[in-house]
């Protein structure tokens, strides 16, 4: 058996994941018809009682102060209903009227089966606290949307509403009767042969495979594995990419640089520590018994002197760029990672390991 629980703002509150998507679709030049009303929610799969799946809405999944929720097996019409003037709508900051009326199109995105769904895998855990049996929880979010002819229906949901490396979209109604959770994962020895590649093949190799290393990195991966008389596994060839990767080691930061403008040529055998860790301990040596730094460029943060009493350990993130599998929100590093890695300062990374595994 599989439940739906939609959750909606309670009335008076604002739909901050309709106004969301109305904020990013004007940036992207949707038309100003655009009127969208949503909820996110969960499905619920298992031997369950309409009561007891009331009773987890209430107590474990919605807030009853601000939320309001609507609970029925997949593809029982209440689902589809709009949510109309009950809802908060998506007005207020956005200043557009939630959809109230006519034939909006519904849009539900769903993890893709085989992702992981961390929030769902907690609330399952959460559930069993009930000592109530769920085989299977997803999350989701479902749009109302109007205002859209099909084509810019299609370009919103791939552009706003989802992101199809990881998520799946599916416009009008839920029809299955069961969750797609992926398969169980099966262990496949992959081995790369790379020891008798030239030049060119071993750069295809580079490109094709996202290793994106140089034909200098890509030679000395050769002649290891080559000593080693064997071929690398994917798994070692996937490690030694991420390891000499730009985001990791700080290729350019560290590396051999040659600057030359109007006054010369300067070249540094490594920049990062000739210039900003050389200039640092300069000043920290000038200063004297007024230094205030703690402890500089030693494991994975910075302590600075607050008073007589407390330090101070912050982080700053030197690449936060979108993550691919989070493209809307912050950085894949600084977003999991910044608090983490002033944990683990001089804890030798343990508290960022243990962080790390939270998240993930």
């Amino acid at each position: 058996m599989l439940w739906e629980v939609d959750i909606h703002p309670a009335e008076g509150q604002p739909n901050r994941l309709a106004e969301e998507a109305v904020a990013e679709a004007r940036d992207l030049g949707f038309p100003a018809s655009l009127a969208v009303d949503a909820a996110r929610g969960y499905l619920v799969q298992g031997n369950l009682t309409r009561e007891q799946v009331l009773r987890i809405a209430a107590e474990l999944l919605a807030d009853g102060v601000v939320e309001r929720t609507v609970v029925a097996q997949v593809g029982d019409a209440v689902l589809i209903e709009v949510p109309g003037a009950t809802s908060g709508g998506a007005s207020g900051a956005t200043g557009v009227s939630p959809v109230r009326s006519g034939s909006p199109a519904l849009v539900h995105v769903l993890p893709k089966p085989g992702v992981t769904d961390p929030v769902a895998e907690s609330a399952r855990a959460a559930i069993a606290d009930f000592n109530i049996r769920a085989d299977a929880v997803r999350t989701f979010k479902k749009y109302w949307i109007a205002g859209l002819d099909e084509a810019q229906l299609h370009l919103l949901s791939a552009k706003v509403l989802a992101n199809d490396a990881i998520e799946q979209v599916i416009v009008g109604p839920l029809t299955f009767e069961h969750l797609e959770v992926g398969s169980p994962y099966r262990f496949e020895l992959v081995t790369v042969p790379i020891r008798e590649l030239d030049d060119d093949a071993l750069m295809k190799l580079s490109l094709k495979g996202q290793l994106f290393l140089s034909l200098a990195e890509m030679r000395t991966i050769q002649a290891h594995f080559n000593d080693l008389g064997r071929d690398p596994t994917d798994v070692e060839l996937e490690t030694l990419a991420q390891t000499w990767s730009e985001h990791c080691s700080h290729k350019t930061l560290a590396g051999r640089i040659r600057y030359r403008d109007e006054t010369g040529e300067t070249a540094y055998q490594n920049m990062l520590k000739e210039t900003i860790f050389a200039a640092t301990q300069h000043l920290r040596h000038e200063a004297g018994e007024k230094d205030w730094c703690v402890s500089v460029f030693e494991d994975n943060a910075g302590v600075i002197r607050f008073d007589d009493r407390h330090n101070v350990v912050f982080k700053v993130e030197t690449h936060n760029h979108p993550s691919a599998l989070e493209p809307l929100r912050r950085g894949e590093h600084g977003r999991r990672r910044r608090h983490s890695r002033s944990d683990g300062h001089r804890h030798g990374g343990q508290a960022d390991l243990q962080h790390r595994r939270l998240l993930l």
